[in-house]
């Protein structure tokens, strides 16, 4: 079954609204993963610095809430996927994609291996092994992507496109 299709007809349900009463302004994630001491770990590091996070119970659900907000941050894990967030995410517009920062959590790739992470499309891989850690991680990876991005940004504000 093509899961990026199945999103898209899927009928709108307000329950997947999960942001209607977060302050403007707020950053937020969504934490795909089905272990649950990781998941419960990552949520904890991103709440420390500041997102307000929901649990993506199964892959339909996500997809879903991605449909209707436009995360900052998405954490998918190896075992999670089966190939529908991320590869939903690789379709969506490059002005969108490109304001999500992916994260892809793995048992196999080492952390913060760039190569790994440009051929899978994400922005930051995260191994497993690395987990305690992810606050320190993410934040760096957000910081070095902002940092990439800021001329090409610059320049699209001053040209008049976003």
């Amino acid at each position: 079954m093509d899961r990026t299709k199945s999103a898209d007809t899927i009928a709108y349900n307000a329950g997947d609204k999960p942001f209607d009463f977060v302050e403007e302004g707020r950053k937020t994630a969504l934490v795909c993963e089905s272990n649950d001491v990781v998941r419960d770990k990552l949520i904890a590091a991103l709440e420390g610095i500041g997102y307000y996070v929901t649990k993506g119970t199964a892959t339909p659900s996500a997809l879903r809430r991605i449909r209707v907000h436009v995360y900052d941050v998405i954490i998918v894990g190896d075992n999670y996927d089966e190939g529908g967030i991320l590869e939903y995410l690789r379709n969506l517009a490059m002005g969108v994609r490109r304001n999500i920062f992916v994260i892809f959590l793995s048992d196999t790739i080492r952390t913060m291996d760039n190569m790994a992470a440009f051929g899978m499309s994400v922005n930051l891989v995260i191994n497993r092994e690395n987990i305690d850690d992810a606050d320190v991680i993410i934040q760096n990876g957000i910081a070095d992507n902002a940092a990439f991005y800021r001329p090409f940004k610059e320049a699209m504000k001053e040209t008049g496109r976003r």
